[in-house]
C-alpha cells in the first residue's frame, strides 16, 4: 500500500487554464488507445476527479477493461483487477490473516482492494455476499477486517463492469450498492471510422505497455481538492433542487433521488465545469452528467407508461431551468 500523498494547494483563478490543459492531455492520450470514445473517457475522468466510483454496463469486448487499465496507466496509479465469479469470497477481495510460525502470530496479507484503481470486472457475476465487500471501501475509503480498520491508498477509484442482466449467470446489484457509484456509463460499439482504425492499427494490449504517465498523483489529488472550490450559484442550486423535487413528486418513479444522489449530481457537474476550464457550474454541466448520475439511482414505478433508462433521462432533461 502506498503512503498517503500530500496535496498541493492550487490557485484556482490563476491555474485553471493549466488544469484544463493537463486534463485535456490525459484525455488525448487515452483517446489514442480507446478509439472514438472521447466523451465517455471524459465522463470517466470527471467521475474520478469528483472522488466517485464508476459503473460501466455493456456487452463483453467493447473496451471496458481497457478503459480502466488506460486511465490507471496514464495517471500513474497502482492498478489491480479482480475477476468477479460466483465462487468469489469477500476475503479474496479484502485480504486474510495467515498464521506465521516465526512470529507465533497472525500476519495480515492485503487483498487487491488495497490499490488506487480497482477494476471489479463483471461485478454482477458474483454473489451479493462478495459484492458487499466493496461497500465500506467505496463509501468510507477504508476496510474493517478482523477488528482492525485499515485505510485505503489515495486516490481510491473503483471501476466496476457489469454485463447486461439478460445474460446468463448474473446477480443484479442492489440499490444500496448502485447508489455507491457516482456515475454509470455505456461504451457501446465504436463508429465505422474508429473500428476501421482499430482493425488496421496496433494491438491495444501492446499499446498499453508503452503508455507514458501524463499526470502525477500529487497533481491528481490537487485537482480533486480543487473540484470542491468550483462555484455553484443560488440559481444553479434552484435548478438542481427542481430536478430532485421532480423525482420525488412524480408518480412515475418508485422513489426519488436521495440527498446523496443530489450531492453526486452537484459534484459531477463541478468536475465537468473544471474540465471545461470554468470556475463555476452552468446548467449545461448538470444536463451533461445528469443521465449518468441519476438513471441508475431511479426506478420507474409500475404505473409508468414508458420503460428503460432512456425515458428517465428524457424526462429529467425536459425539466425547465428556473
Amino acid at each position: 500500500m502506498k503512503a498517503q500523498q500530500q496535496v498541493t494547494v492550487i490557485d484556482l483563478e490563476n491555474d485553471i487554464d493549466n488544469i484544463k490543459a493537463s486534463i485535456d492531455n490525459v484525455v488525448d492520450n487515452a483517446s489514442q488507445v480507446i478509439l472514438g470514445k472521447r466523451h465517455e473517457i471524459r465522463l470517466a475522468l470527471a467521475c474520478l476527479l469528483a472522488r466517485g466510483h464508476l459503473l460501466i454496463e455493456d456487452l463483453p469486448g467493447v473496451g471496458k477493461t481497457t478503459l480502466a487499465h488506460v486511465l490507471a496507466a496514464i495517471l500513474g496509479l497502482q492498478y489491480n483487477r479482480v475477476q468477479f465469479t460466483s465462487d468469489l469470497l469477500p476475503a479474496d477481495i479484502l485480504g486474510v490473516s495467515v498464521f506465521n510460525r516465526e512470529t507465533n502470530g497472525f500476519t495480515f496479507h492485503p487483498g487487491p482492494i488495497f490499490s488506487q484503481v480497482i477494476l471489479a470486472d463483471e461485478v454482477n457475476r458474483a454473489t451479493p455476499k462478495a459484492q458487499s465487500a466493496l461497500l465500506e471501501a467505496m463509501e468510507e475509503q477504508q476496510v474493517s477486517i478482523e477488528g482492525a480498520t485499515r485505510p485505503l491508498p489515495q486516490p481510491f477509484f473503483v471501476i466496476a463492469t457489469q454485463n447486461p442482466f439478460y445474460q446468463v449467470g448474473t446477480f443484479p446489484l442492489p440499490e444500496s450498492q448502485l447508489d455507491r457509484f457516482l456515475m454509470k456509463i455505456n461504451l457501446g460499439y465504436p463508429n465505422h471510422e474508429a473500428e476501421r482504425a482499430l482493425f488496421t492499427g496496433r494491438d491495444r494490449r501492446e499499446m498499453l505497455s508503452h503508455i507514458k504517465t501524463s499526470m502525477t498523483t500529487e497533481e491528481l489529488l490537487s485537482i480533486q481538492s480543487t473540484v470542491k472550490e468550483i462555484h455553484a450559484s443560488s440559481d444553479l442550486l434552484d435548478y438542481l433542487q427542481a430536478i430532485i423535487d421532480f423525482t420525488r413528486r412524480s408518480t412515475g418513479y418508485a422513489f426519488g433521488l436521495s440527498p446523496r444522489g443530489g450531492l453526486a449530481l452537484l459534484h459531477s457537474a463541478k468536475a465537468w465545469a473544471l474540465m471545461d476550464g470554468r470556475d463555476h457550474v452552468l446548467p449545461e454541466d448538470i444536463q451533461t452528467v445528469l443521465p449518468h448520475v441519476a438513471t441508475h439511482r431511479l426506478r420507474l414505478s409500475k404505473d409508468a407508461s414508458d420503460t428503460g433508462t432512456d425515458s428517465i433521462a428524457e424526462q429529467l432533461l425536459a425539466i425547465p431551468i428556473p
